[in-house]
């Protein structure tokens, strides 16, 4: 029996400005055609929906919760939404200037911060070895099949909410909510850590003190009483540049990238010459468990690609630029970062290796002492571009989740000079400057979770969800297996995790759960696919997802019960947000463009009559 394929359409055209005012819910979306300043601050902007008009309006809309809460549950939103009704909230449009070149860059200067000088060091010595080259070689296999699974959507969707709108497309409103909430926290903890990180680094090379530019109270309490004034300039000036255009600011990151790439050549290439092989034995000293273990530390070495997705609306040609500028940059990334673990394994035996600043102490043992001052501007310039593009693209997964109404929609305005979302800038400004100035970088990482792992992983699933089933098309059969195997497939990955866990080694139980991934799997695999990718798509479908599925999994259960409790309450306090503002805010959204679907549609109807 055969199947409908749905082949994806292109929704990527700009907008038409003398339509643009007839598919919005909000009259204030006019605002450009009729004069109004940028600069602006009503309660208009921020709540245009029906059921904040006032008091009794909203209380009627309380009294409604349940019923609303089961409509956004199930409630999924369309690629037409998310790439031309939203983006009129906007009033203007952001503009197209970026190329696969700039991405690739933007991916370089995100992703490659500090993390790679101040945790290689200590996984070397502490669990992995010499072995620390294979680590990073897992743990870049698994950031680049999330890549694969972003690039798809980027491609197909290419909006500035990055994950936020796939997952509103496929997994619905409720999933892309939660999603959205601990993504945007973990970059506004991210954003505070590097700035306090920031300063950390700079005070270290003028006087071996790292709170040597902090102020310290008292008065306040531990963690908090180390005021930081320098990490907040940083911040300021960093997302001062963010907004003043997105082609300036992707200049300058590719130049300072281009001098931080000169710089790790010279440290892999010193390495290798002044390296020896002997150091190298044994190579796995802490066996295969040290490998996983350090695989999930240096993890997140390669976080920041998510935050080049988000720029997905501002690049010229998202078919050919997209795939190249993301899957280029964690190619590249990878070797870069295999390398130079290598070349730290062949230095120095990994017993000696210093835990702190590997890279710079290794040098002054072989006589180069000024090659740390080297090895410390590459480190400061890393931070500096993954603040920058940390910030650019933060900004933009903001406004997209304005444009949704989750968040009030003045935060989706874009400047029409400049084409970047001020407003949210400086909102994710303001709550990271706060952080940075009063929080202590333990306080900031102890709040980090397993966030993005998490979403890694519904990434990976909404890509499922959206090659086999397309609403009205799939057939019940093929839905049951597809929802079947998907179950399989997390349950088996469960399962290994929780055995690695709790420190099991017999090959049994491995076996058992192994063998059952790879059935569903394969049973996923003989279900009929209802949508084809119509420029790029994910190679080797359903085994790349689940493979990401799976090893997304085992990460996530490496972090410990600290990093699942962070996540279950911030999600529960965002919930109450959710059920007094954004489930009514979205929900009159959603119905107000299925009444202007309806009415386009019917207009089209009626003109094809009259001719």
């Amino acid at each position: 029996m055969g199947h409908t394929t749905i082949v994806s359409s292109d929704l990527t055209t700009p907008l038409n400005p003398t339509t643009a005012t007839t598919t919005t819910m909000d009259p204030s979306s006019a605002a450009a055609a009729a004069g109004k300043s940028y600069w602006r601050f009503t309660k208009q902007d921020f709540f245009p929906e029906p059921t904040f008009q006032n008091f009794s309006t909203y209380l009627s809309a309380l009294s409604k919760t349940p019923h609303r809460l089961k409509d956004r549950l199930t409630g999924r939103s369309s690629d037409a939404d998310e790439l031309v009704r939203s983006k009129l909230q906007s009033e203007n449009e952001m503009k197209k200037c970026l190329t696969w070149w700039d991405l690739i860059w933007l991916g370089f200067g995100s992703v490659v911060g500090s993390g790679i000088f101040s945790i290689t060091g200590q996984e070397t010595h502490n669990h992995a070895g010499p072995a620390i080259v294979l680590s990073y070689a897992v743990s870049g296999l698994s950031a680049l099949l999330s890549v694969f699974c972003y690039t798809e959507f980027a491609v197909e969707i290419p909006i500035a909410g990055g994950s936020f709108s796939y997952l509103r497309v496929e997994l619905g409103d409720f999933i892309a909510f939660i999603a959205a909430g601990n993504i945007l926290l973990e970059g506004l903890v991210g954003a505070a850590g590097l700035g306090r990180s920031w300063s950390s680094y700079f005070a270290s090379i003028i006087k071996s003190n790292p709170d040597f530019l902090r102020i310290k109270i008292e008065s306040f309490a531990e963690g908090f009483n180390l005021l930081d004034p320098l990490a907040v300039v940083v911040l300021l000036v960093v997302n001062g540049i963010a907004m003043t255009g997105t082609k300036r600011t992707s200049m300058l990151n590719w130049i300072s990238s281009i001098f931080g790439v000169a710089v790790i050549i010279f440290i892999i290439i010193f390495g290798f010459v002044h390296g020896e092989t002997d150091n190298l034995v044994p190579f796995f000293p802490y066996g295969a468990e040290g490998v996983f273990t350090a695989a999930a530390v240096v993890y997140w070495s390669y976080t920041g690609f998510d935050m080049v997705a988000n720029m997905a609306e501002e690049v010229k040609k998202p078919s050919r630029d997209i795939p190249i500028g993301l899957v280029g940059s964690m190619s590249l990334i990878t070797v870069v970062y295999c390398l130079m673990a290598l070349a730290l394994s062949m230095m120095v035996k990994y017993t000696e290796v210093d835990v702190n600043a590997a890279y710079s102490v290794v040098f002054e043992k072989i006589g180069m002492k000024w090659a740390k001052y080297l090895v410390s501007i590459v480190a400061l310039k890393g931070m500096t571009t993954s603040m920058l593009v940390g910030s650019m693209g933060q900004a933009r997964y903001t406004t997209q989740i304005a444009r949704a109404h989750m968040i009030p929609p003045y935060f989706a305005l874009v400047h029409p000079k400049t084409g970047t979302p001020i407003y949210a800038t400086l909102l994710i400004t303001t709550g990271s400057c706060i952080l940075a100035f009063f929080s202590s970088l333990d306080v900031l990482s102890s709040v980090l979770s397993f966030s993005t792992l998490f979403i890694f992983m519904l990434m990976a699933v909404a890509l499922l969800v959206r090659r086999y089933y397309v609403k009205d098309v799939t057939p019940k059969g093929d839905v049951v297996k597809f929802i079947v195997s998907l179950f399989v497939i997390f349950g088996s990955s469960l399962c290994v995790t929780i055995l690695w866990s709790s420190n099991y080694r017999g090959w049994v139980g491995y076996s058992v759960s192994g063998g059952l991934w790879g059935l569903s799997t394969l049973g996923m695999g003989l279900t009929s696919k209802h949508r084809t990718p119509a420029v790029w798509g994910v190679p080797l479908v359903p085994l790349l997802p689940s493979l990401s599925i799976g090893m997304n999994i085992f990460l996530i259960g490496s972090l410990g019960a600290v990093a699942i409790w962070r996540f279950f309450i911030c999600s529960a306090i965002m919930m109450v947000y959710y059920v007094l503002a954004g489930v009514h805010a979205t929900y009159d959204v959603a119905h107000m463009n299925q009444e202007q679907v309806k009415l386009e549609e019917g207009d089209g109807d009626l003109n094809k009559g009259a001719l």
